[in-house]
């Protein structure tokens, strides 16, 4: 079985968690469509969280969002494991074209990506723990001079 030209041995793409914030469509060669939330997810594959276990082996077309895209292509299913609500079954792309790989890339790389919104957060953050550590500091008694013992 030929193995996606983007696997690396020994190498692993960047997976982004989504924790199910994704709608997933699989939709099974013999027309019947099952609906999942995307776990986890990258160039090479995702992890989905379902109601029904898919069979392990076969191929399915999977079509979601993320960002302002829209993935639609071939993948096989994974072994399934079972998981609090459902189970969680990975797959791996086996028909991406290179343009939606890089696409698809691209989305992913911007979750890894600090918003501006973000950052200036964090610099708030930080600000406002010096400026209370700082007030906590001052609000220390000082220490009373000792005798000299002179």
């Amino acid at each position: 079985m030929a193995k996606s030209s983007t696997r690396r041995r020994g190498t692993r793409a960047p997976r982004v968690k989504l924790a199910g914030t994704v709608l997933l469509l699989a939709r099974l060669e013999s027309g019947r469509q099952q609906i999942g939330k995307l776990h986890q997810l990258s160039v090479t594959g995702g992890l989905v969280q379902v109601e029904n276990p898919l069979d392990e082996g076969i191929k399915v077309e999977v079509i979601f969002h993320v960002g302002k895209s829209t993935v639609r292509t071939k993948a096989r299913i994974l072994f399934p494991m079972w998981a609090t609500k459902g189970y969680l079954q990975p797959f791996e792309f086996v028909d991406l074209a290179n343009d939606d790989r890089i696409l698809l890339e691209t989305e992913l790389k911007d979750f890894f990506r600090p918003t501006p919104i973000s950052a200036q957060k964090t610099d708030e953050l930080i600000s406002e723990r010096e400026s209370v550590e700082l007030a906590e500091f001052s609000a220390l008694p000082t220490p009373a001079p000792s005798p000299s013992s002179e």
